[in-house]
């Protein structure tokens, strides 16, 4: 059997073990190529994909913001410690934090007219650099992919 992209790619003489080690690498290997180009892309802007994730969120929510704990819960990827990627948006005035009138203990996150003002710019880039990583795939390869790829998710085990 002839050798797999992935397999020159990764100079490995000996073929997978399985199928589904292939995919799974070929799969990692993927979104890390994808993630470097968005990362390089948020950098330009001084943030990092995290950063950029909880701005999103905010600008989602509207006015009112989140506590931490409820924008860790909405972040595309795991970040265990929302407080520290808040407290880097806080320097630089992207976002403010104020303490809830209701319950004292609740501190609301939210987005600064700057933050606004960052994504307004980022907007566009970023979904040019969305179309630009998917450009191979058609319309229903897309489609067929996002569904594959949710079939996955779905089925790990809840840890």
């Amino acid at each position: 059997m002839a050798k797999s992209l992935l397999q020159d790619e990764l100079r490995k003489e000996r073929p997978f073990d399985h199928l589904e080690q292939e995919v799974a690498l070929n799969l990692h290997r993927t979104s890390d190529a994808i993630e470097l180009r968005f990362a390089r892309m948020f950098k330009s802007f001084g943030l990092t994909g995290q950063q950029y994730n909880v701005l999103r969120i905010l600008r989602g929510v509207g006015g009112d913001g989140l506590p931490s704990q409820a924008i860790g819960e909405r972040m595309i990827t795991f970040d265990p410690d929302v407080t520290r990627l808040v407290d880097r948006l806080l320097k630089s005035d992207l976002v403010e934090r104020e303490r809830s009138k209701t319950d004292r203990r609740v501190v609301q996150v939210k987005i600064t007219p700057k933050g606004l003002g960052l994504l307004k710019q980022i907007d566009r880039p970023l979904s040019d650099l969305h179309r630009a990583v998917m450009t191979g795939l058609d319309a229903s390869e897309l489609q067929q992919l996002n569904g594959l790829l949710e079939k996955v998710r779905c089925s790990l085990p809840t840890e």
